[in-house]
């Protein structure tokens, strides 16, 4: 473990000092992603303020809602950002060197451009959070246990979609189009799924889990669900990691290598 957090530390090290070389630009992008969110956050404030229940949840319920989603996916860029850079390394041959190192390669490929740009707007989605969650008199002790913990079985299904994005960039040297998909899907879950209809619903929850990622640890900070969606939860998660590992693996047997 030592060993592996240092490697991490490294690879962190090196992303930051990348990042931080064009100073103009980080301000432009940062100013951008903050613009982004006030916009998103004015417009459901002004959609769902109009009206006193949407779906059975109050207005400062579905803030809760989007602001869990803004904390999930932020930090999900921040860890994860280097797959967005994983297919120019399988075209032109450079993931070679990669697998001859002598660490596992998602040091690399997965955990190996730290984005510390969205850290800077991680802190105000958690102070909005905490802001929005005290004005709900349901909230308890056990029901923040449950929410963090649902957070962190939210990463293990973030962290299996990744595995899966890269897998197929082996597969299919087209990971530019799978991830904006993996984008695009998750964004649907900024609200609670039952602004849906069937069978969406249940294609987002038990088919693309994105539904277990994004607005069960919401639900579960509003004493929304029971003992067995829990268990349901994680085994899910476990699974698809599995399911996704598995993928990697097969993937990597198919990889031709330089010049293939």
């Amino acid at each position: 473990m030592k060993r592996s957090l240092k490697i991490f530390y490294l690879y962190a090290l090196l992303s930051y000092k990348t990042i931080f070389q064009t100073k103009l630009g980080v301000v432009f992008l940062i100013m951008g992603k903050v613009f982004r969110f006030l916009f998103l956050f004015s417009l459901i404030y002004l959609i769902f303020s109009k009206t006193k229940l949407v779906k059975g949840y109050t207005l400062d319920q579905m803030i809760i809602f989007y602001l869990t989603f803004n904390i999930i996916d932020s930090t999900v860029q921040i860890l994860y950002r280097e797959v967005y850079r994983f297919r120019p390394q399988i075209v032109s041959g450079s993931f070679d060197l990669i697998l001859l190192k002598p660490h596992h390669p998602f040091f690399r490929i997965l955990l190996g451009g730290v984005d510390f740009l969205d850290i800077i707007l991680i802190i105000p989605y958690v102070l909005l959070l905490i802001f929005f969650a005290l004005k709900i008199e349901t909230i308890s002790f056990v029901s923040i246990i449950s929410y963090l913990t649902l957070i962190l079985n939210s990463f293990i299904i973030a962290t299996s979609f990744h595995i899966i994005v890269l897998a197929l960039a082996i597969l299919t040297t087209e990971v530019d189009h799978t991830i904006m998909i993996y984008r695009d899907i998750t964004g649907l879950a900024r609200f609670p799924l039952e602004i849906y209809k069937q069978p969406i619903q249940g294609i987002f929850t038990f088919v693309i889990p994105v539904g277990i990622m994004m607005s069960f640890p919401a639900k579960a900070l509003l004493g929304l669900l029971n003992p067995a969606t829990y268990l349901f939860s994680f085994f899910f998660s476990i699974l698809f990691l599995l399911i996704s590992l598995k993928l990697w693996k097969s993937a990597l047997t198919k990889y031709q290598s330089w010049g293939g």
